[in-house]
């Protein structure tokens, strides 16, 4: 019989017993006893066999937990970060949507003619084409753009500060 099947024969109850009562749990005691055998057999000389095999056992239980211990705190962090990731995004898109609506909104309460012109204008054509679509000269687009933008701005934060907004706008 060699070393490590006579440390097996004599120590592997007493080691899995013991792991045990201190992990709570049969299987995991075993694959940690057989852990602790599989480096016996790697071991060219043990001095005190009983101190080593408790030793090398109470290591790898130690050496578990830290590891444990640190995939937890990885995964938290990864779970915190996740949560930040998205709960700013989604209020993000939340603000986003209602600035949207917002907008929209007080697009809708210019009147037909301010509405066309700052569309116009967004789709990048100059003031002589805006004018030859609105049926206007040419020297009434810069007035009627700064109106419609000036209209637009009261409107849209008329909206923001919870007013109706838009309802006397309509001249």
């Amino acid at each position: 019989m060699d070393t490590a099947e006579r440390l097996f024969v004599t120590y592997h109850a007493t080691l899995v017993r013991y792991l045990t009562r201190r992990l709570g749990d049969r299987d995991w005691a075993e694959e940690v006893a057989q852990e602790t055998f599989v480096r016996a057999l790697r071991q060219e000389t043990i001095v005190n066999e009983r101190a080593w095999v408790f030793a090398v056992a109470h290591n790898l239980v130690r050496d578990g937990a830290r590891r444990d211990a640190r995939n937890r705190r990885h995964l938290e962090l990864m779970a915190a970060e996740q949560r930040e990731a998205q709960e700013p995004e989604a209020e993000q898109t939340a603000d986003r949507a209602e600035q949207l609506r917002m907008a929209r909104q007080a697009l809708a309460s210019l009147t037909e003619r301010d509405r066309q012109a700052l569309l116009l204008k967004e789709e990048g054509l100059d003031y002589q084409e805006i004018a030859d679509v609105l049926g206007i000269e040419k020297s009434s687009v810069g007035t009627t753009l700064s109106r419609a933008r000036r209209r637009l701005a009261e409107s849209y934060e008329d909206l923001a500060a919870g007013g109706r907004g838009g309802a006397d706008v309509a001249s």
